[in-house]
């Protein structure tokens, strides 16, 4: 009888999410600046597209990748959107574990694509700044680059849910977010978790991790390549075409890498840290992204690039 119970646990089992614990009879007010939030960043996103795609003078490397941006940016406001207002607006709290393992696996799959369009935009101002912009970042290339950041985002989180849904949920199964994470499901299953522990831990320093160290190394170069011309108003000039693009990967990463630490290694850490960080990694990127866009196309309107020298010339 014990184990019929156990084997229909699973099957019946469903998350009940969380949106601001001590804060459940304003919830109704906390959604208007959520709602705010999610029409601003699909509205913006979406304008972006439609500029880049109706004119043709923007069908160049630098634009399509922040069209890339956009992208990935509604892809998560439209992921987490339904669970988050569904908390505030109608106290909907329960999401089926089926759900659950769909939503959890767009929204990790689409930050992961978006932590590769920083870099390849990182990339992107390093070779506008160094060479001839055109010879490198062909437009077959770019859409080539593209199709493997979206393979390679899709298929490192292809294997969570089906490794989620062999476990039995049998603790509590309260979630710590408005929607589903993989490092916050696999905490509640009474299974053995080492591989998904690995697995994620192992995710997280190789995708995210990696790229923001690659991000980080373009900017070194980048920073070289600067300090050498000799016109000080050149040399301010091309920073000044990075300053956006780094606001960008300051928001997406601070807030993602330090989710990950708290929920692995951070056991005593505040819930609300945990639950701010949350908002902040999914909600704050595509809000703010279309503003800080605007601004690095501005500031690279124009933009010629400083003579022909790069520090990547000594290592062809």
């Amino acid at each position: 009888m014990m184990s019929a119970v156990n084997d229909t646990k699973f099957n019946s089992a469903v998350f009940l999410l969380t949106g601001i614990p001590g804060q459940e009879d304003v919830h109704l007010w906390i959604s208007i600046p959520f709602c705010l939030m999610y029409v601003i960043s699909i509205v913006g996103n979406s304008v972006i597209l439609f500029i880049i795609k109706t004119d043709p003078s923007l069908h160049e490397p630098m634009y399509i990748f922040l069209s890339m941006l956009a992208v990935t940016d509604l892809g998560l406001s439209i992921a987490t959107m339904p669970t988050t207002l569904g908390i505030f607006l109608f106290n909907s709290r329960e999401i089926s574990l089926g759900a659950c393992f769909a939503q959890l696996f767009f929204i990790h799959s689409l930050s992961f694509t978006e932590s590769s369009v920083l870099l390849l935009m990182a990339f992107d101002r390093f070779v506008a700044i160094c060479n001839p912009y055109a010879s490198i970042l062909t437009l077959p290339r770019i859409a080539k680059m593209g199709l493997v950041l979206v393979l390679r985002g899709v298929a490192v989180i292809f294997p969570l849910p089906f490794l989620l849904k062999q476990f039995r949920y049998c603790r509590a199964n309260v979630l710590s977010h408005s929607y589903c994470l993989h490092q916050d499901v696999m905490k509640r299953a009474c299974s053995d978790i080492r591989v998904n522990y690995i697995y994620g831990l192992f995710l997280t320093f190789f995708t995210v991790g990696l790229d923001s160290l690659l991000i980080c190394l373009s900017y070194v170069m980048i920073l070289k390549t600067a300090l050498s011309v000799t016109s000080h108003a050149e040399c301010l000039r091309a920073l000044n075409t990075c300053v956006s693009h780094l606001c960008a990967v300051l928001l997406f990463y601070t807030p993602e890498i330090g989710l990950a630490v708290i929920h692995r290694f951070g056991n005593s850490s505040s819930h609300l840290l945990q639950i701010l960080l949350g908002y902040i990694s999914l909600l704050v990127p595509p809000l703010i992204n279309p503003i800080v866009v605007s601004s690095l196309s501005a500031s690279s309107a124009g933009y010629v690039g400083v003579e022909p020298y790069c520090v990547l010339d000594s290592y062809i």
